[in-house]
């Protein structure tokens, strides 16, 4: 058995256009979507992230803008700047890039957010409410955009078992609160494993389906899972590779090459999760405008 790719770019193209679509529509009654990017320093990566980004909001109708502040901002300098960014009307969803520079604290950033305007799904309050089983509202966007594939590709996780390797606020948490919801897209069982588990490869042996967020380059190979096992995989990891022109090339967490004979599906990296991530931060903007349209 070989697995068939799941091509997140292509799915991600498709939801785009549907984003591109209902953004129209939001325009007609009034309403231009608009997204605030925040970016603090000059990480390259974060720089090539958001300049995609903005790019993905001008290709889907979504007005965009990006503050770009120096390294040295202070924490209360960019608190001052998202109070403004919750005022202003232009804006239905900010988006702080992270990481933020080590002298500022993350979760105060995000929690000075307008939940209205949170579109990556991480305000406490957009948490709690996914934690009520309330999916109405902004999700996390990786943790939707793997929802999304496996639906998408005819792989629902209702009443299957479904092992996430990983425990981050960001991806593993909510995506395993999402997927054990009673709606649509999910009523799986769900395993989550971390650092702190032992025999990881039992709990993946087990599962219909593997997702695997934790980070770490190898974490699974091919004896780890069993035949037709559906694998999503997050992790990014950069691997040194003296045959490739830059010297480097990405990779997930599991052993793509082995693993892949054995599942039914599995998604590359690049080009699996990563193009969805994206794709679900343009739905929640386009959601928020929307809201603001009907208020």
């Amino acid at each position: 058995m070989t697995a068939q790719i799941i091509d997140g770019a292509a799915i991600a193209a498709d939801i785009r256009a549907e984003v591109a679509r209902r953004a129209a529509a939001v325009v007609t009654r009034g309403v231009t979507p608009g997204l605030a990017a925040v970016l603090v320093g000059d990480n390259a990566a974060s720089i090539s992230y958001v300049a995609g980004k903005a790019k993905a909001c001008a290709e889907a109708g979504i007005f965009s803008e990006t503050f770009h502040l120096p390294a040295e901002t202070s924490q209360a300098e960019l608190l001052q700047l998202v109070v403004r960014l919750n005022a202003d009307a232009r804006f239905h969803g900010i988006l702080p890039q992270l990481p933020l520079p080590p002298h500022i604290d993350e979760r105060t950033i995000v929690d000075a957010i307008d939940p209205a305007k949170d579109v990556d799904g991480l305000h406490p309050q957009n948490l709690g409410r996914l934690l009520r089983g309330e999916t109405d509202g902004a999700l996390p966007c990786t943790p939707h955009g793997v929802l999304e594939l496996l639906a998408r590709t005819g792989n629902a996780p209702a009443g299957k078992h479904v092992v996430v390797v990983g425990r981050s606020t960001l991806v593993g948490r909510p995506l395993a609160v999402l997927l054990s919801n009673k709606a649509r897209h999910a009523n799986a069982t769900v395993t989550i494993c971390h650092t702190g588990t032992r025999d990881l490869a039992r709990h993946t042996r087990e599962a219909d389906i593997v997702v695997l967020a934790a980070g770490q380059a190898g974490t699974l190979t091919a004896d780890m899972v069993r035949p037709g096992v559906v694998v999503v995989d997050v992790g990014t990891n950069r691997l040194d590779d003296p045959t490739r022109k830059r010297g480097w090339r990405l990779v997930g967490d599991a052993d793509f090459a082995a693993v892949k004979e054995i599942a039914s599906w599995i998604t590359p990296v690049p080009g699996g999760v990563g193009p969805m991530t994206i794709a679900m931060l343009l739905v929640n903007t386009v959601r928020a405008a929307e809201r603001a349209a009907e208020a």
